[in-house]
């Protein structure tokens, strides 16, 4: 009996954001293993400070995943809810849409990022600054950061890599919220039934309530995801402005 594939029949950009996303994890993979490159720090977001930066990385960081269960999650909602609305939309106003929520949500991440970076300078010494400026970019591109909590926080916010496609994939969530809002999903835990517009809610509650509370003190990019969902709202209602 032949079976079909679920990928059969999915619409072009979201069965090329798929393709592209998972063979830019192998190639951070072949990097590291092979050559020792941290390719993540090369085409993940930094601040425009950091001499990292490269304004390409805009577009990149939304295409590199940490591992394979990161880039699992984000590329599962970008099957389930990005094919629903690119055949809404169509392939060029959803790729727009995609492309625009990313480069939304990295614009956000930096101004968040910015607000650390001039809370944590005053308090190093002339000495501390110079040395994480010469060598901070050197260490965290070799997987290594400075011993000193204040200097390696520092380091961490100029040099620091964001990466994934969160902010992307939280801007179709919202988008799926607002144009499907009465649409019921199953959730995992609890497994009960939800009305779409209370999910995007209730998520982009819980993304600010984290956001405020763990500001840079974990490994998450929650303002980058709430960034995503604000940059959708204003284009979503921009195209419904102009009738587009």
């Amino acid at each position: 009996m032949y079976r079909q594939s679920p990928f059969a029949g999915l619409p072009p950009v979201t069965k090329n954001l798929l393709i592209i996303n998972v063979l830019f994890l192998f190639a951070t993979w072949v990097a590291e293993k092979s050559f020792g490159i941290n390719l993540s720090a090369y085409l993940g977001l930094h601040i425009p400070s950091s001499p990292l930066f490269n304004p390409a990385q805009f577009g990149t960081y939304m295409f590199m995943h940490a591992d394979i269960m990161h880039l699992f999650f984000n590329m599962f909602a970008v099957f389930m809810f990005g094919r629903i609305l690119e055949v809404y939309w169509g392939s060029k106003k959803f790729f727009i849409y995609y492309v625009a929520t990313g480069i939304g949500a990295a614009l956000v991440q930096i101004g968040v990022n910015y607000i650390e970076y001039y809370s944590i300078l005053p308090q190093l010494t002339d000495q501390q600054h110079q040395i994480v400026l010469e060598k901070g970019a050197e260490a965290l591109k070799n997987w290594q950061n400075f011993k000193d909590p204040l200097m390696g926080k520092f380091n961490g916010i100029l040099n620091g890599t964001t990466i994934g496609a969160s902010g992307a994939v939280f801007g179709i969530l919202l988008a799926f919220g607002m144009l499907f809002p009465n649409t019921e999903l199953m959730l995992i835990f609890p497994p009960i039934p939800i009305k779409a517009k209370y999910f995007v809610i209730g998520y982009g509650v819980i993304e600010l309530l984290q956001g405020v509370a763990n500001f840079s003190f974990d490994n998450v990019a929650h303002w980058a995801h709430l960034g995503g969902m604000v940059f959708g709202f204003i284009l979503i209602k921009f195209w419904q402005k102009k009738g587009i």
